[in-house]
């Protein structure tokens, strides 16, 4: 299973992460593309570490909400969320350009990211959108019980998937990330973190909040990169992987 991390969410003389120290433990960075955190700059730094370690790298697109870190809902139309995910994985492109790489896949960011996965028309519009802004790039959802619908509009649309699990938050009883504002919604501890990886790993599911077991195949992993366990968890997880994760 890929790790992956949220990566380049620094802006201006505002720092956000462990970038330096996570990046050599993943396998995919999904970098800010400059409307829920990040600068041309960071980018450009982020960009340039991605391909010192041979990372993947993805578009992470969001609100345009700088203020609340894209984890706030925007109401917008489907010409607004299209036209704003079409800008930010362009303006990412773009700096991969100057440095020959690419964007290899696009995982949508916080509020964006939860709100797709509850709602089909935004979930459409986003596959439309990174189709037709990167094409042939996977788009990077949630793995969730009931995935059926969402495989079925991917294909329909053409457009290939990643599921993701989550390392480091709670999860709800119809397999949704609890709320962050809820006691108990990101775990608080490296060895919870790790437990959790190993029931995805191991069992193919997850504990919810209220002690319910649920089902979860993933093809990735995510480790949120501004965690206060964040390098050490990746450090561990890598090491754990690379040695056969036994």
């Amino acid at each position: 299973m890929k790790l992956n991390c949220d990566m380049g969410e620094s802006f201006g003389a505002w720092t956000m992460g462990k970038d330096s120290e996570v990046m050599p433990c993943i396998d995919m960075a999904s970098i800010a593309c400059g409307f829920h955190a990040s600068d041309p700059v960071t980018m450009q730094k982020t960009v340039a570490m991605a391909r010192e370690h041979g990372v993947t790298i993805g578009a992470h697109p969001g609100y345009p909400d700088l203020m609340g870190f894209g984890r706030r809902k925007f109401d917008c139309t489907e010409e607004e969320l299209y036209s704003w995910l079409g800008y930010q994985i362009g303006a990412l492109k773009g700096i991969c350009s100057q440095q020959k790489a690419i964007v290899d896949y696009v995982k949508p960011h916080g509020a964006l990211y939860n709100t797709m996965m509850k709602d089909l028309s935004v979930l459409r519009t986003v596959m439309l959108a990174v189709k037709d802004s990167a094409p042939g790039c996977p788009l990077v959802v949630m793995a969730i019980p009931n995935r059926q619908p969402i495989q079925a509009m991917a294909d329909e649309i053409g457009i290939d998937l990643m599921f993701e699990a989550f390392s480091d938050r709670a999860y709800d009883d119809e397999g949704f990330l609890v709320d962050r504002r809820i006691e108990g919604a990101v775990h608080g501890s490296a060895a919870a973190i790790f437990r959790q990886v190993l029931q995805i790993v191991e069992q193919g599911s997850v504990n919810t909040l209220s002690g319910k077991v649920i089902p979860i195949q993933a093809d990735t992993l995510c480790i949120h990169g501004d965690g206060p366990h964040a390098s050490a968890v990746a450090q561990s997880l890598r090491q754990w992987r690379d040695n056969g994760a036994n």
